[in-house]
């Protein structure tokens, strides 16, 4: 009997130990696993993010924006951090969105206006830059398919002149690469639909201005749309009519005109001029 209780409690303290080792290498591992989690944790910071879709021109209230933690690393640029950033000097002003902005996208200084502004074409002007409008049609105006934030080429036909004669009629490239910033009045960049325009509104500089107004009062304008990955600028582009149709100027030639001496004689009622031989 005693043996038996004996050999059950050197059994007991076997199983407990073993219970006991295992015990140990669960916890071990854990820790290693719970260190090795932590080792890969990305640093966060808050910043602000919208809390719903908005689409251009809607006014941000305080209920459409989150306080959100983000990874460091990737908060992109412009980024409103702390909240004296998002409400600096708004007194009780609200921000208005420039492009529409998606449910959780940061919120960016440049995809909102500050407190206060307006979502106007003046937000949309760089500095010495300024909005001229140019009047297009279905043909000039790429049949409708021109879009804010598009890039242009302006081409001027009309009629040259020389003194008081004219030299025909020409179609020249006059500005390359011109910012769309409208089209008639709407300036959101997320058009719905083609829009058959009667203006477009474009940013130039204001010698730019005086260049697009000068050609459209003694012309046409028309617009060339530029691709989108296209970052070239067209070289100097005139055609004119002898050049569309492969015609070649005529060069004029003086001739010195011959000289012609002659006589008047009376016959009869008529006076009749006779030609003769001319002598210096």
């Amino acid at each position: 009997m005693r043996l038996v209780f004996g050999l059950v409690l050197v059994v007991g303290i076997g199983l407990a130990g073993f219970a006991v080792y295992m015990a140990q290498n669960y916890v071990s591992a854990y820790r290693a696993a719970e260190a090795a989690a932590r080792a890969e944790v990305v640093p966060t910071k808050p910043i602000f993010i919208a809390a719903r879709d908005m689409a251009y021109g809607e006014k941000i209230n305080d209920d459409d924006i989150i306080y959100a933690r983000w990874p460091e690393q990737f908060i992109p640029e412009g980024a409103f951090l702390t909240e004296d950033e998002w409400f600096s000097g708004n007194d009780g002003e609200l921000r208005t969105a420039l492009r529409p902005i998606q449910k959780y996208e940061p919120m960016l200084a440049v995809k909102v206006t500050a407190p206060g502004e307006d979502a106007g074409l003046t937000s949309r002007l760089g500095k010495g830059m300024r909005a001229f409008a140019i009047r297009v049609d279905v043909s000039s105006g790429v049949s409708g398919f021109l879009r804010p934030g598009d890039y242009v080429d302006v081409y001027w036909s009309g009629r040259t002149l020389d003194g008081d004669e004219s030299e025909g009629e020409i179609t020249k490239l006059i500005q390359t690469r011109v910012h769309l910033i409208a089209v008639d009045q709407i300036s959101d960049k997320n058009l719905e639909r083609a829009t058959i325009a009667r203006t477009v509104t474009v940013e130039v500089t204001p010698t730019q201005v005086a260049a697009l107004a000068q050609a459209q009062a003694t012309g046409s304008l028309s617009l060339a749309l530029v691709g989108a990955a296209d970052d070239t600028e067209a070289q100097q582009v005139e055609v004119d009519q002898r050049g569309l149709l492969g015609i070649a100027r005529q060069e004029v030639v003086e001739v010195e005109a011959e000289e012609r001496c002659t006589i008047k004689t009376r016959r009869g009622a008529d006076v009749v001029e006779i030609p003769i031989p001319c002598t210096n």
